[in-house]
């Protein structure tokens, strides 16, 4: 069986990005196999730690990925601070080592493409359009498991910030946020507010109740009177009016703005003063398109403590839902100047993010937890939903395949993360719990 096959079978997609499905790309063709092991947001833990424990494996995977894709070089990305991790890989395997400055965003793919290769991805492109092809660190780890049978059916996840103690966990797919939080002795805070992700791309968390899914990387809790509140406050009229008051069109947005200094016309600055003055060209508005999401606009450049990324989020929604394509599709042949010299360390982000308190060590847990009962959505990946193949009351087993890529669509296939029985099934997700 074809290693696609393998990965489409197994419901593998990217385990800390946007959950493309993993068996596309193990279906193109590429020079270079990028292993993005970069793990840029403040605060988390995952990749750093499981690469030495899961080494075998990752080898395996990585191994079969640079077959599939018929790629001349496997690259693993590490930052140099990541010591065990690059210890681990050093002699033997199918690889080489780049290693990374400590920045962010490393880990932005085509970031991270041009570090490895100087090859600049296409305004509107992806790695592919430059003969690459990425994968992160854990999603090689759930294909070399693929190759064993198993389907992804457990997550990594870091547990930290405000949290008694800040860990990362091995959990079934589908575990309540309020768990998690159990698990690193809860909350240090009585009010606080729950992310996502990383503080620079993550998203808010609606309730405890709210899943642990294949992309989920990081839970952090932070006190409602943390500065950061006002950046995942849902209240986007508040935001735009302080953007048409306050916004000087310092241009600092741009000129630390990844994409441009990549040479995209992605300018920042000029998207704001569309929405706020109406003094540029509206044809600008399109640029959100070429927008990565990496936050630093807000949460480092700006001096008036603006959000544009929120903006721009807000913006090619409505982009898309008025169905307005995407134009830009240049093709930069180098960078802007300074390029290097204007990326932010981590350790300054950090500081200026209000996040040194937080910013320790989350070591891996040996804790192997089996919750009471799993939340799983249907849509966990980039595409379609998946289609339910049981029914409530069907009982199942850890790895049994309960939803089903629709057919002709793209889309990932998911497993049940526990034993037990279904007990609910909705347009929006499944629901497993213990006998």
């Amino acid at each position: 069986m074809a290693l696609s096959d393998v990965a489409r079978e197994a419901g593998i997609v990217g385990a800390g990005g946007a959950g493309f499905p993993t068996h596309i790309k193990l279906s193109s063709q590429a020079e270079f196999l990028i292993v993005n092991g970069a793990e840029c947001e403040p605060l988390l833990r995952v990749d750093q730690q499981i690469l030495p424990r899961e080494k075998s494996i990752f080898l395996r995977g990585l191994q079969a990925a640079m077959e599939a894709v018929r790629a001349k070089k496997g690259i693993v990305a590490l930052k140099a601070k990541y010591k065990q991790a690059v210890e681990a890989l050093k002699g033997g395997g199918p690889h080489e080592i780049f290693i990374l400055g400590d920045f962010y965003p490393a880990g932005d793919e085509q970031i991270l493409v041009y570090d490895v290769t100087k090859r600049i991805v296409p305004e509107g492109g992806i790695p592919l359009d430059v003969g690459c092809v990425v994968l992160n660190v854990e999603t090689v780890i759930n294909i070399g498991k693929a190759m064993d049978g198993q389907p992804v059916v457990d997550k990594y996840v870091t547990v930290g910030g405000a949290v008694q103690k800040p860990s990362t966990f091995k959990l079934p797919v589908g575990t309540p946020v309020r768990d998690a939080l159990k698990l690193a002795g809860g909350p240090t805070v009585e009010e606080f507010f729950i992310v996502e992700g990383g503080p620079n791309t993550g998203k808010l968390i609606p309730s405890l109740d709210y899943p642990i899914q294949k992309t989920t990387k990081g839970i952090l809790v932070f006190p409602k009177t943390h500065p950061l509140w006002g950046k995942f406050s849902p209240d986007l009229s508040a935001v735009l009016r302080r953007a048409v008051s306050t916004c000087c069109n310092c241009r600092e947005c741009t000129e630390l703005c990844p994409r441009y200094l990549l040479g995209h016309s992605m300018e920042p600055h000029l998207l704001m003063k569309v929405l706020s003055w109406r003094l540029a060209e509206e044809d600008k508005l399109t640029e959100a398109y070429l927008c990565c999401d990496c936050g630093l606009c807000e949460n480092y450049s700006c001096p008036m403590g603006l959000s544009p990324r929120r903006i721009i989020q807000a913006l090619k929604q409505k982009l898309s839902e008025h169905k307005i394509p995407n134009p830009h599709r240049n093709k930069p042949s180098s960078t802007r100047a300074l390029f290097s010299a204007k990326r932010v360390p981590t350790s300054r982000l950090i500081s200026r993010l209000g996040l040194t308190i937080y910013d320790v060590p989350a070591p891996l847990s040996d804790v192997d937890y089996q919750p009471e009962e799993v939340i799983l959505p249907l849509k966990q990946h980039a595409g379609a939903p998946a289609k339910p193949v049981v029914k409530v009351g069907d009982k199942v087993k850890r790895g049994d395949l309960i939803a089903e890529i629709p057919e002709g669509a793209l889309g990932a296939r998911i497993h049940a993360s526990i034993d037990g029985v279904i007990s609910t099934i909705t347009s929006q997700e499944i629901r497993i719990r213990k006998e």
